[in-house]
């Protein structure tokens, strides 16, 4: 087998692996509504991480193996993966448009890290490293506020929380990257910060994902998990890593229009997930009514 299709297969597992993660997520927030950010005693949460964790391990794999254009696009299937595998297990099923929904986020993610090209291997400073950090406390902080001034709407509720994840997960990648570069030199005193930085936001991705379940369906959160992630990452990389988007204006273009039809797409999602929601308020009072 090629090293390019080892990648690819790597890269599709990983997203199965993912996807189981999120699915397992979905339904220990279900089964443990009271439990919001970490149900410790319950194994199946520990599976979930273990699957995601498994899944990050065979992304880094697939990255050894393949370039970065090919491998992070594929990271897009775990959404596609993850809404046959919910009903073909769980019994949980997506209407059609979760699913175009779904689509539609993920082929505007796969096009705009498709368009991301790459740099030369460089560190940030220690001020930048600050600076990102602090930034990056700042975001989660306010999205977790945000995201309890509207807890009675679980769907904008859900969507916060789960961009609160993918910035979270997005800069422990961008950390993680730092302290390659820098270990390619020998380990230095000065990267402990930073790995207790990625100890940090790893976890409160963690935490964060599952408390973004809880309340709103599993496609909604996924696919904005899935976008934001990535986005994050290559935004940084854009802004404080030199990289640029191929072919010139024409790729930036291209680029500015996946990001609208991924945005699209989780929009899409949230206004699925809030007419539920609407549906299941009406029908309550009506069927008290009735009794």
């Amino acid at each position: 087998m090629s090293a390019l299709a080892l990648s690819v297969l790597l890269s599709f597992v990983s997203a199965l692996a993912y996807a189981g993660g999120a699915i397992v997520q979905e339904q220990v927030a279900v089964s443990s509504p009271g439990e919001q950010y970490a149900p410790l005693r319950r194994p199946a949460w520990w599976a979930a991480v273990a699957l995601n964790g498994l899944g990050g391990l065979l992304h880094v794999v697939a990255l050894a193996y393949g370039p970065l254009s090919l491998v992070q696009p594929l990271g897009a299937l775990t959404i596609v993966f993850a809404l046959p595998m919910a009903a073909l297990f769980v019994g949980r099923r997506a209407g059609a448009t979760a699913w175009r929904g779904a689509l539609m986020a993920s082929v505007g993610l796969a096009g705009l890290l498709a368009l991301v090209g790459t740099a030369g291997s460089q560190s940030l400073t220690t001020p930048q490293r600050a600076v990102a950090a602090t930034v990056t406390a700042g975001a989660i902080v306010a999205l977790m506020v945000a995201a309890r001034a509207v807890h009675r709407h679980p769907a904008v509720r859900s969507i916060l929380l789960a961009t609160a994840s993918g910035v979270a997960f997005g800069m422990s990648s961008v950390f993680t990257k730092t302290v390659a570069v820098d270990w390619a030199d020998g380990l230095a005193a000065a990267d402990v910060p930073s790995l207790a930085v990625i100890g940090v936001l790893a976890t409160a991705g963690i935490l964060l994902s599952q408390a973004s379940y809880r309340g709103a369906g599993l496609a909604a959160p996924l696919a904005t998990l899935t976008v934001v992630n990535p986005v994050v990452a290559a935004a940084v990389g854009i802004t404080m890593f030199g990289e640029t988007f191929r072919h010139g204006t024409a790729g930036t273009v291209l680029a500015l229009g996946s990001a609208v039809v991924a945005a699209g797409g989780l929009i899409l999602l949230t206004t699925e997930r809030l007419a539920r929601e609407h549906g299941a308020a009406t029908d309550r009072p009506a069927g008290t009514r009735t009794g």
